[in-house]
């Protein structure tokens, strides 16, 4: 009867999309540094749409000086990266508007940028856009990704860890 009270409590995090668009494994991304999981675990989208958004709740840790990617803190201690396109860093900024600051907080859903997807589109090779859980190594969580094919920013959830 107490046996179960001794067992390991665990808990389940959703990630939900923080972008709309097609999902694609991690192992798709054309660069080795995610595709090979180097930056951590995760999941990849292709935009549809503009906005980017906060998929967990938490705090803005990194804003890259480039604007073409953000890190979050969530509550439980997991750092994600979401990268927008790939080689965006050599836009300078261009086609990125970020709405936040480092060290604010963010609930699910609440916009963090804009991107300007046909300029971005036309600038780089890919607008692939990883999202990754770069402590991922340091934990024994369980990772999970969706099944879903598509995905609305803030209301799918793309990434179930199991803590």
């Amino acid at each position: 009867m107490f046996k179960n009270l001794l067992k390991r409590s665990s808990s389940k995090l959703q990630i939900k999309a923080p972008i709309t668009g097609e999902i694609l494994p991690l192992e798709k991304v054309p660069d080795p540094v995610f595709s090979q999981k180097m930056m951590g675990e995760g999941i990849a989208i292709i935009p549809k749409e503009e906005n980017i958004v906060a998929p967990v709740e938490g705090t803005i840790i990194q804003i890259a000086p480039s604007k073409h990617a953000i890190g979050l803190k969530a509550k439980d201690g997991m750092e994600l990266l979401i990268h927008v396109g790939l080689e965006t860093v050599s836009l300078k900024g261009e086609g990125f508007k970020v709405l936040v600051n480092e060290g604010d907080h963010v609930s699910v859903g609440d916009k963090l940028m804009v991107v300007d997807l046909d300029y971005i589109r036309n600038k780089v090779q890919h607008i692939i856009t990883p999202v990754v859980i770069t402590n991922s190594n340091q934990s024994s969580n369980q990772y999970y990704p969706t099944a879903e094919t598509e995905c609305q920013a803030g209301k799918t959830s793309i990434l179930t860890v199991d803590q």
